[in-house]
């Protein structure tokens, strides 16, 4: 019933993690107070876990599972993960997640439903893998460098960069990067001016152990897009977390955008779709 390695909580994951001690600790963690395990990704950017499995509206049988989580960001929202095969899953799961969104309080309900890698209308969100034991990537020459190494003049333009990608979450990541809570981030720069990022490039172990390039912060301002800059900051990301002895990245894109198109020319692996629906 699983066509897409993704975990409700924890999300996309390797094929080799997905396994019955990773949905157990789900659940165990679903029974304390917003705790994180301890390969949870967003652990990196919070003190506690905004989003959490409602265990009791679990339903599981012969070719069909929903698997229900809280989220309390904002107006609060439902989502009901459907792992099923059965032609009226959707219908059965529309029930339970408008009954436990009441419940809760919880201001949205939503359906999460999943695609194999070989569906040819793949829809929603692609869960690609960069395997890093596939590809010994050259050293791009680019204008590419860590944060940290451009001149103080540079980096005191990524303040207007951040602002203009706030959509991106750009903002965020500069009050971590002034906290100094994060990783490196890479800066492409034009004319004295920070252009383009990615980053932190942090690398953490997954639920077997295995270090796993961590998700990244990612755009390219408007006006310098289509001069292959995000290509440069890709692959110089991807390069370090090689060099850094990481096994792999999983990332999400949205199918058809600039990034989906991006992840597939530069050959990573689809493992499969997500997409959502309000209940």
């Amino acid at each position: 019933m699983v066509s897409a390695p993704y975990v409700p909580t924890i999300g996309p994951v390797h094929p080799s993690v997905l396994t019955e001690d990773l949905l157990t600790d789900t659940l165990i963690a679903a029974s304390t107070d917003r705790w994180f395990l301890r390969y949870d990704k967003d652990i990196r950017w919070s003190g506690s876990k905004d989003e959490t499995i409602l265990v009791e509206g679990i339903v599981h049988w012969p070719g069909e599972t929903l698997i229900p989580t809280l989220s309390r960001r904002g107006s609060g929202m439902v989502q009901v993960h459907l792992y099923g095969i059965e032609p009226d899953s959707a219908f059965a799961a529309t029930e339970p997640a408008q009954k436990l969104a009441a419940e809760h309080g919880m201001g949205k309900a939503r359906i999460v439903r999943f695609l194999g890698p070989e569906e040819p209308d793949g829809r929603g969100t692609r869960i690609q893998l960069q395997d890093f034991s596939a590809t010994i990537r050259p050293a791009p020459v680019s204008p590419v460098r860590s944060f940290n190494e451009w001149p103080a003049e540079v980096r005191g333009t990524f303040a207007a960069f951040a602002k203009e990608m706030a959509a991106d979450g750009f903002t965020f990541l500069y009050e971590q990067m002034q906290a100094g809570t994060v990783g490196p981030v890479l800066t492409a720069v034009l004319d004295g001016k920070v252009a383009g990022a990615i980053g932190p490039m942090e690398i953490r172990p997954d639920a077997i152990g295995t270090p796993q390039l961590m998700p990244q912060y990612f755009g390219v301002l408007q006006e310098h897009r289509g001069k292959g800059l995000g290509r440069l900051l890709w692959r110089a990301a991807m390069r370090r977390g090689q060099g850094n002895r990481a096994a792999y990245q999983l990332l999400q894109t949205e199918v058809g955008g600039v990034s989906d198109r991006l992840c597939r020319s530069e050959g990573l692996t689809s493992l499969g779709f997500t997409y959502s629906r309000a209940a």
